[in-house]
C-alpha cells in the first residue's frame, strides 16, 4: 500500500478513534470543547474565526500574527484572550489542542510542521506543504506524534459533491469519458504573495476544482499541463509594482485511467462580470460527460448552487441538489474541531489533499520538461 493510501476507516480507528473515547467518558460526555489557536488574522480569518466563534465544539485561545496589530484586532473582535507575534511564543503560551494555520501559503510548511512536533493538531489552508515528499513527511510526522492532520480545501462535504458522486457511482452518465473545471478572476491586489514562488494560480484557485474533479472521478494517475505569466507585473497595495514570479494562468490535463481524461484551468487575468462574487456565478464550473448522460455544477465548487442533470433517459435538464445547507468553504477548521470533540470520521483527508498537492507540482514540472508527468501518490476513493 502506497503510505500515502490510507482510507477513512483507517482514519477513525486511529486517532479519531481514540479521541471518541475521551469524548465519549463521563468527564467530557457534558461539553467536549477543542481549544483553538489561529495564526494568520488577514483577511481569510474575517471569514473562519465568524464561523468557528459559533462552532460549539471550539473554545478560542490563542490569535497569531507576525503583525501584531492584526492579532490584536481580530483577538478583541472575537474575544480571543491570548494573542502573539510568532508561532513560537503561541506554542509556549497557553494551552491549545488544534492550530488553524491560515498564513501566506509558502508559510504553511513550516508552521505546520513546528506545530505537529509540538503535538498540536493541525488544520491548514491550502496547500499543507510546498511538496509532495514535504506534505508525506509531515503525515509521518503527525501519526509519530499521535496528531490529526488536515488541509483545506472542504470540497467534498457539500451536498452538490455528494450528489455528483452518487450519479458517477449509479452509473447514469455511462462511460466516463470528459470532465472539464474552470476557476479564475482578475487576481488580488492586497498581498505580493500570490504572484511569488511557491503562490500563483494552482494552490490558490485550481487547488479547488483539483480536489472536486480527483474527489469525484478519481486519483489521477498522470499529468500533463502547461502554465504561463499574462500579467509580468501587478500593483500591490501599499508596495507598488511587483514582478511575478509564480504561474498566473494554468491548463492541468489529467488521465484517472480507463480512458477518462479531466481538464482543469485556472488563472489570474479571467474576467468575469460578477467579479469574484460566487452567489451570482451561474455558470457550469464542473462538467462531466460520458456515454449516457451530461452533469453540470452550478456556481463554483467553493459556493455551489445546484447540479444539472441529462441523461439518455432523461435528455432534459433537471436541477438537482439546489440547497447547499450549511456548506461553506471556510468550514474545514470547525469539522476538524468537531471531528476530535466526538469522533465523527470527517470526508476531508490528508492523503486526498497530498495528491492534489503532487498535481500541482507535476503541472509545474511538466511546463518545464514538455512532458507527461506520472503520479505517485493516490487517496482512497471514493470519497463516502
Amino acid at each position: 500500500m502506497n503510505e500515502s493510501d490510507i482510507d477513512r476507516r483507517t482514519f477513525v480507528h486511529g486517532g479519531v478513534a481514540a479521541l471518541s473515547t475521551l469524548a465519549t467518558s463521563p468527564a467530557s460526555a457534558q461539553s467536549k470543547r477543542i481549544r483553538v489557536g489561529v495564526i494568520g488574522c488577514g483577511s481569510v480569518s474575517g471569514s473562519y474565526l465568524p464561523h468557528l466563534t459559533k462552532s460549539p465544539h471550539v473554545t478560542l485561545v490563542s490569535a497569531c500574527d507576525i503583525l501584531p496589530d492584526r492579532a490584536q484586532a481580530q483577538g478583541d473582535r472575537f474575544n480571543i484572550p491570548n494573542r502573539y507575534p510568532h508561532i513560537s511564543k503561541m506554542l509556549a503560551g497557553a494551552e491549545f489542542d488544534l492550530l488553524v494555520n491560515l498564513t501566506d501559503m509558502q508559510e504553511h510548511e513550516h508552521l505546520n510542521a513546528e506545530a505537529l512536533s509540538a503535538g498540536k493538531h493541525v488544520w491548514s489552508e491550502k496547500p499543507i506543504a510546498n511538496s509532495l515528499a514535504a506534505g508525506q513527511g509531515l503525515l509521518r510526522l503527525s501519526k509519530e506524534k499521535g496528531v490529526q492532520l488536515w488541509g483545506a480545501p472542504a470540497m467534498v462535504a457539500s451536498p452538490q459533491f455528494a450528489f455528483m458522486s452518487k450519479v458517477i457511482s449509479s452509473g447514469k452518465l455511462g462511460r466516463l469519458a470528459a470532465a472539464h473545471a474552470n476557476y479564475g478572476h482578475t487576481g488580488p491586489d492586497w498581498s505580493s504573495f500570490f504572484y511569488e514562488k511557491g503562490g500563483g494560480s494552482l494552490p490558490d484557485l485550481a487547488v479547488y476544482n483539483l480536489t472536486t474533479l480527483t474527489g469525484i472521478l478519481g486519483p489521477a494517475k498522470a499529468v500533463a499541463a502547461m502554465t504561463s505569466i499574462v500579467t509580468p507585473t501587478r500593483q500591490i497595495h501599499r508596495k507598488g509594482k511587483i514582478r511575478v514570479t509564480a504561474e498566473d494562468n494554468a491548463m492541468v490535463l489529467m488521465d484517472h485511467g480507463k480512458g477518462l481524461i479531466s481538464h482543469v484551468q485556472s488563472g489570474f487575468n479571467y474576467f468575469n462580470p460578477h467579479g469574484h462574487d460566487g452567489s451570482k456565478e451561474t455558470r457550469h464550473t464542473v462538467t462531466v460527460v460520458g456515454s449516457k448522460g451530461y452533469m453540470g455544477l452550478v456556481g463554483y465548487d467553493w459556493e455551489p448552487s445546484g447540479v444539472d442533470l441529462a441523461t439518455e433517459d432523461a435528455p432534459e435538464f433537471k436541477r438537482h441538489a439546489a440547497e447547499k445547507g450549511d456548506f461553506v468553504w471556510q468550514m474545514g477548521a470547525s469539522l476538524a474541531a468537531e471531528s476530535l470533540a466526538t469522533g465523527k470520521p470527517l470526508l476531508i483527508t490528508p492523503e486526498h489533499a497530498l495528491h492534489v498537492l503532487e498535481i500541482m507540482v507535476a503541472t509545474r514540472e511538466s511546463q518545464h520538461s514538455g512532458k507527461r508527468v506520472s503520479l505517485r501518490s493516490t487517496f482512497r476513493w471514493p470519497v463516502v
